[in-house]
């Protein structure tokens, strides 16, 4: 069953299908920064290409919010389509986080710790057991590149500071290296939306708080695009006899639908944690974002979304001068959040040119200039 991890309206359209081979990794007795140790964490995760014998080609893509591992395929493909990851020559490893449904999450545990008794995962806690994974299934110990979307751009940040020498490259789209309070104020009022519903009951819901998600879904959406996106009526792209009202209609209906309720919110309260600052070794006094970023070593390509009301550029432009070798290339684009994973033909060729030169080692954007 496709879930919204493709509800937050990437509309990724004419795609050329990949094949990715399903795998499932499980962590005893894995230890959470809540304090929670859950007896058995899963994480689910898909391959493209091979490992090669040096095991040194691959290239670890972690997901985004309720996504599977199937959410970077607008970069996947042969060189000859201009796509910058290439699996006849790279091992790409695409994680799911914590809470999607698949991997560990409220609505797939069992008691004591099913539904809204799931403890709070952060995007470290998501971090340390794909590093597990990565070291001790797949005997991967370096990456060529980390390369994340939104709240994966979240955990390649993270990648970057918490194990500096792991990956060689970094990129990061649509996503910071912390939740800041806007972002934070915003998942709120979803969060809100959602358990005013009766019917989600704390959590120990009997069926599904169908108004609830789509009260969250209707919040999701008001931040999704930009303003000028809604003002051009850009949906008409894909539907083009479709009235706002029945665009409005159609989301509410479809916007995380067969998402269960305890998971969207696991996952909106990772997001909310976020900040690199408080990672261990820089978290004294509340901690440090500035250190912390001024420790990443390997070259980091940050591309924002110049219209993103999720992570706004400003917030991008202001971590950015904290890390020695970035390349800053915002997105000029006006679909808003969804441009940083090729929501649309222009931002996808954007993406995977700017991405491509990146990983080859050419200069691109303002390198060096923070």
């Amino acid at each position: 069953m496709i879930r919204a991890q493709l509800a937050l309206a990437v509309l990724l359209a004419a795609q050329t299908p990949h094949t990715a081979d399903r795998h499932e990794f499980v962590i005893d007795n894995f230890h959470t920064e809540s304090g929670v140790t859950l007896p058995k964490a899963r994480i689910v995760y898909g391959t493209y290409g091979h490992l090669n014998a040096a095991r040194d080609n691959a290239v670890l893509l972690p997901s985004h919010y309720m996504a599977n591992h199937h959410g970077y395929e607008w970069l996947i493909g042969p060189d000859s389509n201009d796509r910058a990851l290439d699996p006849s020559k790279l091992f790409l490893i695409a994680t799911e986080l914590f809470g999607n449904g698949y991997s560990s999450s409220p609505s797939n545990t069992p008691e004591p710790f099913h539904g809204p008794r799931f403890p709070v995962t952060t995007i470290r806690d998501n971090v340390e057991a794909v590093h597990r994974l990565l070291v001790e299934d797949l005997k991967v110990t370096h990456v060529r590149a980390i390369i994340g979307f939104s709240m994966g751009a979240e955990q390649a940040f993270q990648w970057a500071v918490s194990y500096p020498g792991f990956a060689d490259r970094i990129v990061a789209t649509s996503g910071t290296a912390k939740a800041w309070p806007h972002g934070i104020v915003r998942l709120e009022g979803q969060i809100a939306a959602l358990t005013a519903d009766p019917a989600f009951n704390g959590g120990d819901y009997t069926a599904p708080p169908r108004k609830g998600i789509e009260a969250y879904g209707m919040v999701w959406l008001g931040w999704l695009y930009s303003q000028e996106w809604w003002r051009r009526e850009m949906w008409k792209i894909n539907a083009p006899d479709r009235t706002l009202e029945q665009e409005i209609e159609n989301r509410r209906r479809t916007f995380f639908a067969n998402n269960d309720a305890n998971d969207l919110i696991l996952q909106a309260r990772t997001w909310q944690r976020h900040d690199v600052g408080r990672t261990p070794g820089f978290n004294v006094n509340g901690g440090d974002l500035e250190r912390a970023l001024r420790s990443i070593t390997v070259p980091v390509l940050y591309m924002p979304s110049e219209t993103d009301l999720y992570f706004p550029v400003g917030d991008a432009r202001f971590e950015a001068q904290f890390i020695r070798r970035v390349s800053l290339v915002p997105i000029p684009s006006l679909w808003g959040h969804p441009a940083g994973a090729g929501g649309n033909p222009v931002d996808r060729a954007f993406l995977n040119e700017t991405i491509g030169r990146f990983l080859a080692g050419e200069k691109v954007g303002d390198a060096g200039k923070h």
